[in-house]
């Protein structure tokens, strides 16, 4: 009698112990992938800073008059040489207009908040990527005392506020349902040429 108090006391606490190896293992997992999709958010955010910062920094180059187009809240329109900065004389002026499309639009995503963020160069070469989680985007336009302002001439600074979820929603082990975590990227560029 006491050998089969002894077998099914150790094939219980065995199988407890299985079942934790189990819980840990599955743990482990989603941790691995939630920490790999949090990586994947924060990269996404850089690449659409950088995109930003690059053409940003050139409204205005090579251009003597107002240089910004449009100024709305999601919407951007400028002046600027991209295709050769530092070629003088080229006579090539670029018109850059940066707006979003909403959620339809954005491909390779099951996140229902992604919008797309477009790209149109001199009115004709239209760049629309993937969304990159982007969910939303805020220009502020700000005059020389940092003040936001509606006029176009007294535009000198480009405060770009991105919000950024991942492209696909982490299980959480723990409550059973899907995380929602985002990343707020916040910058100021100043156009040297305005």
């Amino acid at each position: 009698m006491a050998l089969l108090l002894d077998l099914i006391g150790s094939a219980l606490i065995g199988g407890i112990l299985v079942l934790q190896l189990l819980n840990m293992s599955l743990f482990i997992q989603n941790a691995g992938f939630s920490s790999d999709n949090e990586l994947k958010m924060q990269q996404n955010a850089k690449t659409l800073a950088e995109i930003i910062n690059y053409d940003f920094r050139k409204i205005g180059y090579q251009f003597d008059s107002t240089a910004i187009l449009t100024a709305e809240q999601k919407k951007i329109k400028f002046i600027g040489d991209l295709e050769r900065p530092g070629e003088t004389g080229a006579g090539i002026i670029d018109t850059i207009e940066y707006s979003v499309l909403d959620s339809t639009f954005a491909i390779a995503t099951s996140n229902l908040r992604d919008i797309v963020l477009v790209r149109i160069l001199n009115n004709a070469d239209s760049i629309a990527g993937p969304s990159l989680g982007l969910v939303d985007i805020k220009f502020s336009y700000l005059d020389s005392l940092y003040s936001t302002t509606a006029d176009l001439s007294k535009i000198k600074y480009i405060k770009t506020e991105l919000w950024v979820e991942p492209t696909e929603k982490v299980d959480n082990f723990i409550t059973g349902e899907k995380d929602s975590v985002f990343t707020y990227w916040e910058f100021t560029i100043h156009p040297r040429n305005i």
